[in-house]
């Protein structure tokens, strides 16, 4: 049996623009609702840890749970 080679070498990180991580992770939470400031914490959790797709994923929770069970 050959042995399966696999390849060990990662690709250079991907550099994105200056200010994309802000515009992705824009959004208001709306300060009396539990589960806006849920998210909010989690997002910033999550920034602090450079885990930006994840905090990227809260900041879209915030925005529409802030843009549609508060309208």
């Amino acid at each position: 049996m050959a042995a399966t080679r696999h390849k060990t070498t990662q690709e250079p990180p991907v550099v994105l623009p200056i200010g994309l991580d802000a515009w992705l992770l824009d959004c208001a939470p709306v300060s009396d609702c539990t589960t806006c400031q849920s998210e909010w914490r989690k997002l910033n959790t999550a920034k602090k840890a450079g885990r930006i797709a994840q905090a990227a994923r809260h900041a879209t929770a915030v925005r529409d749970h802030a843009g549609g069970a508060h309208s």
